[in-house]
């Protein structure tokens, strides 16, 4: 069953189109990695799907209801969350105070907020540090807490935006069995990510931009022998 449907979305700044045309569709219970060069259009895209942008052109249905240019705040109410590529935390709070916030998405209940809080951070491995600052913790730490906060929201499908910048090996690893973990729970995923082992290995399917552009929908087998592809993003070393 389909979860999103976007048509013809475009989005212009001035003359530079950095999202040009793209229409695609996500069925409920994927993992969906999407790929490109810098600039390419892939965090544009989560902007205009979210409602941080609003497009000149196109439309976006989640979960069968029209999006298009509504604001973050009732998009995520449909469903519809996401992280960013620069951690967007509250530095002097403690760790669970974070995620409070985006569990009063859905409730009013300061206890019952608490309690969704505590079950969050014990499933991204984050409780032992619910009584920190943020600002103390490490950048692994910061990128799940940036999942928790939007896990706290209820979603149905999360969005990563390169969840995986900056992490060593080990913790890579990590958060490739957190995505799983999530996908489990039956939480539909747009993957951002640059580590192309990564996208490889948790995707079903692989979207690839280009220039505003999107240049190929396929699997990870199929995008690795695509000529496009390789040409514009993956480059001969990692085709071989």
């Amino acid at each position: 069953m389909e979860i999103l449907n976007v048509k013809n979305l475009t989005m212009k700044f001035g003359s530079l189109a950095a999202v040009d045309d793209v229409s695609l569709s996500v069925r409920k219970g994927e993992i969906i990695g999407l790929i490109g060069p810098n600039g390419a259009g892939k965090t544009t895209f989560f902007n205009c799907l979210t409602g941080y942008l609003t497009p000149q052109n196109g439309a976006v249905q989640f979960d069968g209801h029209p999006i298009t240019g509504m604001r973050p705040n009732r998009i995520c109410r449909f469903g519809l969350a996401r992280t960013f590529q620069i951690v967007q935390v509250f530095r002097e709070m403690a760790t669970w105070e974070n995620v409070i916030v985006g569990a009063f998405c859905r409730t009013a209940n300061s206890a019952e907020a608490y309690r969704e809080t505590m079950e969050i951070l014990k499933f991204t491995g984050l409780y032992e540090k619910k009584d920190s600052l943020v600002g103390n913790l490490t950048i692994a730490d910061h990128k799940r807490l940036e999942i928790s906060k939007a896990l706290a929201t209820k979603p149905h499908l999360l969005m990563l935006d390169e969840a995986m910048a900056g992490l060593n090996a080990t913790e890579t690893i990590e958060a490739i069995e957190l995505i799983k973990k999530i996908r489990d729970r039956g939480i539909t995923l747009i993957v951002v990510e640059h580590v192309m082992e990564v996208i490889m290995s948790i995707s079903e399917k692989v979207v690839v931009f280009d220039s505003g552009k999107k240049i190929a929908e396929d699997t990870p087998e199929k995008i690795v022998k695509n000529p496009r592809v390789i040409e514009a993003y993956l480059g001969g070393p990692y085709h071989a």
